[in-house]
C-alpha cells in the first residue's frame, strides 16, 4: 500500500442459522402469514445496507430450518436488524443454534496463482450465483502456524490446485481469527453437490488435511427466494 493510499474496506460475514419452534406451526393461519410479512419488511428495510442471501436447510438437517447468510461493511447492522427480526410475529418463535462471524480478508497463500477467478484475492463476496451451499467453520491445528511459510505454501499450493479441477465449485473463505470460535468460514457455491462431493474426498488425500483440527458441523443448503425459503417452514 503506497503512502497515502487508504486501506481496503472489508466486510463483515454472518452465517445465521435458524430453527422454528414447532408450536408456531399450530398458530392460526393468518397469524403465521402476518408473521412471515412482517419478517420480510424487516429484510427489506435493510436493503442497501445489508447483503442478505437466504436458504432452506429443511429436510436436510434436524437441528436448523434455515440460514441467512448475511454481509455488511457495519457489524452493528447485524444486531439491529436481528434484533427487530426476533421481534416479529415468526421471530419470537425462533431459536439461533448456529450463528458464525467472519471477515473477509486476503489470502497470504495465493501470489503465485494468477486465476481470474481465484475468490481469494478479493475482499468483497459476491453471493448468490448458485442453486447449492455448503458451509462450516474451520480450524487448522496449532502445529500449522509453526510450519515454515515455504512449508505451507507448498501444501497450500497443492490445495489450490486440487480445487482448480472443479471449476463448478466457487470457495468463499473467510476470517474469524479473535472474532469468533472458528478460524475461518468457508462456504462453497455450486449447482453440481456431486462435483462438491468429489472436491471434499479429493482434498482429503491432500497433505495438508493432516492439519485440520475440526470442519465440523457442516450445512448443506438449498438457496430459495426469502419468501419461499419461509414457506418451507409449514406454515
Amino acid at each position: 500500500m503506497s503512502g497515502g493510499e487508504a486501506p481496503a474496506k472489508r466486510q463483515f460475514v454472518n452465517f445465521s442459522f435458524h430453527k422454528v419452534d414447532p408450536a408456531w406451526r399450530r398458530l392460526p393461519h393468518d397469524e403465521r402469514q402476518a408473521g412471515k410479512q412482517e419478517f420480510l419488511h424487516v429484510v427489506e428495510e435493510y436493503a442497501g445496507k445489508v447483503i442478505l442471501i437466504p436458504y432452506t436447510t429443511i429436510g436436510i438437517r434436524g437441528d436448523c430450518d434455515f440460514l441467512l447468510w448475511r454481509i455488511s461493511y457495519e457489524l452493528e447492522l447485524f444486531q439491529e436488524m436481528m434484533s427487530k427480526l426476533l421481534a416479529t410475529g415468526l421471530g419470537k418463535y425462533l431459536t439461533t443454534p448456529y450463528s458464525y462471524l467472519s471477515m473477509t480478508k486476503r489470502s497470504v497463500y495465493v501470489d503465485h496463482h494468477v486465476h481470474e477467478d481465484q475468490e481469494s484475492r478479493r475482499l468483497t463476496i459476491k453471493p448468490g450465483r448458485a442453486k447449492y451451499i455448503f458451509v462450516y467453520p474451520f480450524e487448522k491445528t496449532r502445529e500449522w502456524y509453526l510450519l515454515t511459510k515455504a512449508a505451507r505454501q507448498g501444501m497450500m499450493d497443492e490445495h489450490i490446485e486440487i480445487g482448480h479441477r472443479y471449476p463448478s465449485v466457487k470457495l468463499n473463505t473467510t476470517y474469524s481469527f479473535g472474532l469468533d470460535d472458528q478460524e475461518f468460514v468457508v462456504a462453497f457455491e455450486t449447482d453440481s453437490p456431486q462435483d462438491f462431493l468429489d472436491l471434499v474426498m479429493h482434498l482429503r488425500e491432500a497433505e495438508g488435511s493432516r492439519y485440520t483440527k475440526r470442519d465440523i458441523p457442516i450445512f448443506t443448503c438449498i438457496m430459495k427466494s426469502l419468501k419461499e425459503t419461509l414457506d418451507t417452514l409449514g406454515g
